[in-house]
């Protein structure tokens, strides 16, 4: 028979167990949740710490000079599903981290990302094309976006192409004249190019809208749109990161190519809304930063950092 006293020591190694057994999986928990992005400035490696939160991703928490960012997922780009969020994800905490700011960011489809700057429901919109000073806000009747945001400085972007069926013979040597009459797939709410836009809003062409540029990719294939448009690079990573088998990615990506020339080339900006009181000082930091972090190289680092780690993690 084991005495009370040995009953009392057992008890107590159990409850010591069962303590450091709860902290370990809670703090295991907290370590998932931890993030932390890596930047060099001025010769110094900063690292910025964050978290996921309910809505979106937190970092540099102490910071009281709190920014909330829109975005989406619009791989190699930015994106949940990618390794470390994108590259531009990195450069964006970065660069407003550098600047002394507390980064939010959330994800949203697009067009209520474009909904939420316009209607002053968070201070920056990202990544977006030139914004044109005649688009007109899609929330806001009779004003201009441009009314609504300011936009940084230009940094590194991709290009925007029309993409077909593989076999098909369009060429645009005559220019978007050939899309008369055709149907094409785009994504709600993005602008392309200003001819194409222009072109869209004449209805000129019939359009099918979709979420996200893996439906496209659907749609063109089945059939259903003559031509989609966007950024090579996203359709092919939307359909990489997809989830699908392997061969269903492939018979995507083996059904469709790029018609040429590509339309253009367009940088990315950030989109400030002009609502914040602070407005032109969050652009200048902004801008500041970009000019660092090109200037040092800094930025063509973390693109190449995070393509690599992207396609490394898409291979493994």
């Amino acid at each position: 028979m084991i005495s009370s006293k040995a009953q009392k020591t057992n008890l107590y190694i159990i409850i010591f167990i069962a303590y450091f057994t709860i902290v370990a999986v809670v703090e295991g928990n907290n370590y998932v949740d931890k993030l932390k992005v890596s930047y060099y400035l001025q010769g110094q490696k900063h690292i910025v710490y964050g978290e996921k939160t309910s809505q979106g991703y937190r970092f540099n928490s102490s910071s009281l000079k709190v920014l909330h960012l829109a975005s989406l997922n619009w791989p190699p780009y930015i994106s949940e599903e990618l390794c470390n969020k994108g590259w531009l994800f990195q450069f964006a905490i970065a660069i407003l981290a550098s600047q002394g700011y507390q980064v939010n960011i959330h994800f949203y489809p697009w067009a209520r990302s474009v909904k939420l700057v316009e209607l002053d429901q968070v201070d920056i919109l990202f990544p977006t094309y030139y914004i044109e000073k005649n688009t007109p806000s899609d929330y806001h009747l009779g004003k201009n976006r441009r009314e609504l945001v300011t936009l940084s400085n230009a940094f590194s972007g991709g290009s925007v192409s029309l993409i077909q069926r593989k076999g098909e013979s369009l060429i645009l040597d005559d220019g978007l004249s050939v899309l008369n009459g055709k149907t094409i797939g785009v994504v709600r709410g993005y602008q392309n190019t200003q001819e194409f836009d222009a072109m869209m809003a004449a209805q000129m062409f019939s359009v099918i809208e979709t979420a996200d540029e893996l439906q496209l990719v659907k749609l063109l294939v089945a059939s259903r749109v003559d031509l989609i448009i966007g950024d090579p690079k996203v359709f092919t990573f939307s359909v990489n990161v997809a989830d699908l088998s392997a061969v269903d990615k492939q018979h995507l990506l083996d059904a469709i190519e790029l018609v040429q020339p590509a339309l253009q080339y367009q940088p990315l900006y950030f989109a400030i809304s002009k609502k914040s009181p602070l407005h032109k000082q969050i652009l200048n930091d902004i801008n500041i930063a970009i000019s660092q972090f090109e200037q040092s190289g800094e930025l063509d680092r973390l693109i190449s950092t995070g393509y690599q780690c992207s396609k490394n993690a898409e291979e493994s």
